[in-house]
C-alpha cells in the first residue's frame, strides 16, 4: 500500500467536501487555493462552468505593490480584492469552499477580509 502525501490526503477531503458544497447562478461558490508562496481565490459558477471573478497573489500587478507582508496579510488582501470584484459583477452571497484545507491562517485570513468587504457566506 502506497503511502498518502499530505497533498493525497488534502484532495481527498476537497473531494468529500464539494459533494455537498456546490455553487449556483444566485450563490456561486468561492474556491480558495494556497500553495507555499501564493494564494488564490475564485468565485464560480458550478451550473454554467464559469468562473465570475479571480484574484491571486501571482498577478501581475502584486508584483509591484504588496512585497514584504506576512502570507497572512497578503491572503487577506486577496480576499478584500475579490470580494470587491464579485460586488462589481453583482455577486453578494457565495457559499466557501476551503479546498480541503483547515479554517486557518491564510484560509481563515482570506475568508475574513471578504466578509468584511461585503461578502455574505
Amino acid at each position: 500500500m502506497a503511502k498518502r502525501t499530505p497533498r493525497d490526503l488534502r484532495v481527498r477531503r476537497h473531494r468529500r467536501l464539494r459533494k455537498r458544497v456546490n455553487g449556483t447562478t444566485e450563490r456561486p461558490r468561492l474556491n480558495v487555493f494556497r500553495s507555499n508562496q501564493h494564494i488564490y481565490a475564485q468565485v464560480i459558477d458550478d451550473v454554467v462552468g464559469n468562473t465570475i471573478v479571480a484574484a491571486s497573489t501571482s498577478e501581475k500587478a502584486w508584483a509591484e505593490g504588496d512585497n514584504g507582508k506576512t502570507k497572512s496579510e497578503q491572503a487577506a488582501i486577496v480576499g478584500r480584492l475579490v470580494a470587491e470584484r464579485a460586488l462589481k459583477a453583482g455577486v453578494t452571497k457565495v457559499v466557501f469552499d476551503r479546498g480541503g484545507y483547515k479554517y486557518h491562517g491564510r484560509v481563515k485570513a482570506l475568508a475574513e477580509a471578504a466578509r468584511e468587504a461585503g461578502l455574505s457566506f
